[in-house]
């Protein structure tokens, strides 16, 4: 029994390594402004009041007021929207979202102090005390198994002494008794599995915080799915790009926007300039840079003048947009002039993740329903939901409305698995039979979660389900054999069989006599 702990703790202990190794990948510090001095430090010694400075592409490392700059961050994981939200001074800023293409100098309001760490290594304690109820069935077990080989070891050593048989014996039956029966087989039934599937986990990003929980996995039948930064990566990207004009080829229209979109920090010019850095297309100069004022940019651009615009700026120039430009209703489209004159347009969306079609393919095919829940509006919610099939969807979703879908769900009789990555999925995620939270996501929604996904994936949380059935099927089948063991040897070691033993015993005597009658002769 003490092994089986040793073997268990072990394994646990190698999981929460594995995951302070994952940890200390994350950003661990700060630049603190000090007058005219910037100084890198830990997260740890971040105070309030301080001024901190949060660079293009970093997290925000603290809560805090924005005294200097203007840029946009993504919140997704916070509010579940996909376009990154417009912050200037005097704005609040919440730890943990990520900065645009500027530069912010924010006022610390409340420090994280250790809030990663220290939260994931306390998730990794509550999982080495947490008792599942195998686990504690494993243990019932063992311990009725000993009281039972007791039992059956002195009521071998009465019924031996009452047929007359010597004490000595009778003794050496009763200990033969308490030898053969293995109740530390049922001790080792649960942990050793408990010790390879928790090992397993770590390796490939799963952190079970709660084990019954992860046990039930192979009881879900529904599976409700936050959008953004889930089934979808969470930024914009470029899915379409169409050239209307003759002279101007797709690379074309995607090169002379560029020039207009390399210096700002909105959400859809970081998306274009994304997909030229991923094409290795060059991005020309621009000349007479101008912002048209909630409509887009325009510059001169190798002595074109071209512009990026909104389909408002084509309503009112009069301008007619292309029939096909709004084929897919979760895409945003910007259009691109030159010379006056349409040239093509470039459409943008909230990419979804390569992951999730094939993961929800899985999830099908095990008769598990898949539906989603989003702050997002409804014709994007829709679009999404049709492109990965999904069985149904819920749209422009506050925080206590995902935990009444969830209770409605229950209510019909599912068993309800909740994923998210953000504060407005935390309360859903304590309420599902299973909550699993996205490791990219908020420490807040990891804190609410029974098992959280290191990585980003979908197709994780699939393997997690069937990893589950196979961790309980394991599970049973060592506590078959191992009960299985001492049904067949204690009654053996009791001495059940002795009658056919002395017959046996009788038999080959009387031949070994006959034998030697037979041939003294010889």
């Amino acid at each position: 029994m003490l092994v089986g702990h040793w073997i268990e703790m072990k394994s646990v202990l190698g999981a929460s390594k594995a995951l302070q190794l994952l940890v200390s990948m994350m950003p661990a510090e700060a630049h603190r402004v000090k007058g005219d001095t910037i100084e890198d430090i830990p997260l740890e010694d971040l105070l309030k009041n301080d001024v901190i400075l949060v660079k293009p592409g970093e997290k925000v490392p603290a809560d805090g007021i924005i005294v200097e700059g203007s840029s946009y961050l993504n919140e997704s994981m916070l509010t579940g929207e996909s376009k990154p939200v417009k912050k200037e001074e005097k704005d609040k800023v919440i730890g943990g979202s990520v900065n645009g293409n500027s530069t912010l100098k924010v006022k610390v309001e409340h420090t994280g102090k250790d809030s990663y760490l220290n939260k994931v290594i306390t998730m990794v304690e509550e999982a080495q005390k947490t008792k599942s109820k195998m686990q504690n069935l494993s243990d019932r077990a063992a311990k009725w198994l000993t009281y039972i080989a007791l039992a059956i070891g002195f009521g071998t050593l009465a019924v031996w002494l009452i047929l007359g048989f010597p004490f000595v014996y009778a003794l050496e039956r009763m200990v033969t008794v308490m030898v053969i029966a293995c109740p530390h087989a049922l001790g080792l039934a649960i942990p050793l599995v408990v010790a390879i599937s928790t090992a397993v986990s770590a390796q490939n990003g799963l952190l079970i915080r709660n084990r019954t929980a992860f046990e039930e996995s192979r009881k879900i039948s529904a599976l409700l799915f936050d959008k953004t930064g889930t089934l979808t990566k969470g930024d914009f990207g470029v899915t379409r790009i169409k050239s209307v004009n003759a002279s101007y080829s797709n690379d074309e229209i995607l090169r002379l926007s560029s020039a207009l979109e390399q210096s700002s920090e909105h959400p859809i010019a970081v998306g274009i300039i994304k997909k030229v850095k991923e094409d290795n297309i060059t991005i020309p100069k621009p000349e007479n840079f101008n912002a048209i004022t909630g409509k887009g940019v325009e510059a001169n651009v190798e002595g074109k003048q071209v512009k990026v615009v909104s389909p408002g700026y084509l309503r009112d120039e009069k301008i007619t947009i292309p029939e096909d430009a709004y084929s897919d209703a979760a895409e945003t489209v910007v259009f691109v002039l030159i010379e006056g004159q349409l040239a093509g347009y470039i459409a943008l969306a909230d990419e979804i993740r390569p992951e999730s079609a094939e993961a929800i393919k899985i999830f099908k095919k095990n008769n598990i329903k898949v539906l989603m829940a989003t702050g997002d509006n409804e014709k994007t919610a829709k679009a999404v939901s049709e492109k990965l099939g999904l069985d149904g969807y819920y749209a422009e979703v506050l925080p206590h409305q995902k935990v009444e879908i969830v209770e409605e769900l229950q209510n019909k009789g599912e068993f309800v698995a909740m994923t998210g990555d953000g504060v407005n999925d935390a309360p859903a995620l304590a309420k599902a039979d299973v909550g699993i939270a996205v490791g990219s996501g908020t420490d807040v929604a990891a804190e609410t979660a029974d098992i959280i996904l290191v990585n980003s994936n979908p197709q994780d949380i699939a393997n997690l389900i069937l990893f589950g059935k196979a961790t309980y099927n394991k599970m049973i089948q060592n506590l078959i054999w191992a009960t299985g063991y001492n049904v067949v040897a204690i009654p053996l070691a009791a001495g059940v069989l002795y009658s056919y033993w002395l017959c046996f015993r009788t038999s080959c005597r009387s031949g070994i006599y006959e034998f030697e009658y037979n041939y003294s002769g010889y």
